[in-house]
């Protein structure tokens, strides 16, 4: 029958096939690991479920941990879970395998777990405070733009004030 190899799944597809491997499940991600790391997957999942309201799904390759934006994602590895943290800064422990700059303001704290024990702080209150971040940001921006409108009115008096001063000289 004719068809072709998926290019990123490497799974066969019968010509006139729908087919998308970008769409995955949680448990199409998780199935073949082993016990402890499935037990670890699903006490990091609990673990960041009781944070509040969210958004959980299966992207490609990850499992996504989302408010507005990802905060926080799982790449499960056959060895390992792969935690990759958005926070403000870089973390100095030994559990952090390497962080890297994923924006102007935040910085991808990649760290592995291998066992359910391991889901216990100071992981989970990085995982709290990466959750909680989208609002103290969102404080810290409406501060940033009143500053800075109050600013640009000041900046305006100022001028206007000057442009009448120099034109009574």
């Amino acid at each position: 029958m004719p068809g072709h190899e998926c290019y990123h799944c490497k799974q066969w597809i019968d010509d006139g096939e729908a087919h998308d491997c970008w769409t995955t499940t949680e448990a199409a991600l998780t199935q073949d690991l082993s016990e402890d790391l499935q037990e670890a997957y699903a006490r990091l999942r609990e673990t960041a479920a009781e944070f509040g309201e969210q958004r959980i799904y299966a992207s490609h390759h990850s499992i996504m941990f989302a408010r507005k934006a990802c905060y926080f994602f799982v790449r499960p590895k056959k060895r390992f879970l792969e935690i990759c943290v958005f926070l403000p800064r870089t973390l100095k422990a030994p559990q952090v395998r390497k962080a890297v700059s994923a924006s102007s303001v935040k910085v991808a704290n990649i760290l592995r777990i291998q066992h359910r024990d391991e889901v216990e702080p100071p992981l989970t209150d990085w995982l709290r405070e990466a959750y909680e971040l989208p609002d103290t940001q969102s404080k810290s921006k409406a501060g940033v733009e009143h500053r800075a409108k109050s600013g640009a009115r000041t900046k305006a008096k100022t001028k206007k004030k000057q442009t009448a001063s120099s034109r009574g000289r």
